[in-house]
């Protein structure tokens, strides 16, 4: 296993196993960090359209020598951008913005933002529509959410004629997410994991710290292990050059099974999920 294998879609286009989060990261933070990732490996870069730093993702895109067709590129539409028209012209945006062709995987950010919250449904499904037009538009590849329940999926399931490929949720040892993590297996939708080390939280807690030094690892590389057992597909966030490729030195081992069970048990010793039906924006 390694940066560029890949988990098949249920579309039938590949998506790298492990993306390059951006979350946090100015533009010029994010620009070099992303030059940095390409350079160690990552063929899967993850931002938004909330993070504010498409401009520098798309930079490092054009300054890097990969060649664009070897780059997975997701970002993320904005809680003010969900409805029909506002979609379609978020798109674009994001487009001109990254300075692409076509965008890998657009992912609707949160299914309830405060803007939208008594008619959540509709315009999810309105976005939606617009997103699959982008697609047969050959502007889009894939579509995913992100920080959906089993709830909000039901209905988006029923109105989408192509469905979501990918499911992006708060996944490490402090927050598994069961009964999300089990919707998304039975739909065949890949659970994608951001903050898989809980915003820095994670590497504060003694037992991952023990098992680190076990494994001869970081608790990061150890967590980061830990998600790919799961077949969850990791997004680890830095701007710190050592730390990218330490974050991508994660496939010459494995973790016991006695261990990924002590990593089970630590619901919420590193914080947990945000109720997406509770954000005020």
């Amino acid at each position: 296993m390694a940066l560029t294998d890949t988990y098949k879609m249920n579309n039938g286009l590949e998506i790298p196993v492990v993306g390059f989060g951006t979350w946090q990261s100015s533009n010029e933070e994010a620009k070099q960090a992303v030059l940095w990732a390409l350079e160690a490996g990552y063929r899967h870069i993850d931002t938004a359209q909330s993070y504010k730093n498409e401009e520098g993702v798309g930079q490092a895109l054009k300054e890097t020598s990969v060649p664009r067709d070897e780059i997975f590129v997701t970002t993320k539409l904005h809680n003010r951008w969900h409805g029909y028209e506002r979609t379609k012209e978020a798109i674009d945006t994001s487009l001109e913005k990254l300075g692409i062709e076509t965008i890998d995987l657009l992912l609707i950010h949160w299914p309830n933002p405060i803007s939208t919250r008594d008619n959540w449904q509709e315009m999810n499904n309105e976005s939606w529509k617009a997103m699959q037009e982008a697609v047969e538009a050959g502007k889009i590849k894939s579509l995913g959410v992100s920080n959906f329940r089993p709830h909000h999926l039901k209905p988006l399931l029923d109105f989408a004629t192509i469905k979501p490929a990918v499911n992006q949720i708060l996944l490490n040892p402090s927050e598994m997410q069961p009964e999300v993590v089990a919707f998304n297996k039975e739909h065949d939708i890949i659970n994608e994991a951001y903050s898989p080390f809980g915003t820095g939280k994670i590497f504060e807690v003694d037992e991952l710290k023990e098992l680190a030094e076990k494994y001869g690892k970081t608790v990061g590389q150890v967590v980061l292990r830990w998600s790919l057992q799961h077949n969850f597909l990791p997004l680890p966030k830095t701007v710190t050059k050592e730390r990218v490729w330490e974050n991508a030195d994660i496939f010459d081992f494995e973790i016991e099974k006695s261990d990924i069970k002590l990593m089970d048990s630590l619901t919420g010793r590193a914080g947990s999920a945000t109720d997406p039906d509770q954000i005020t924006f």
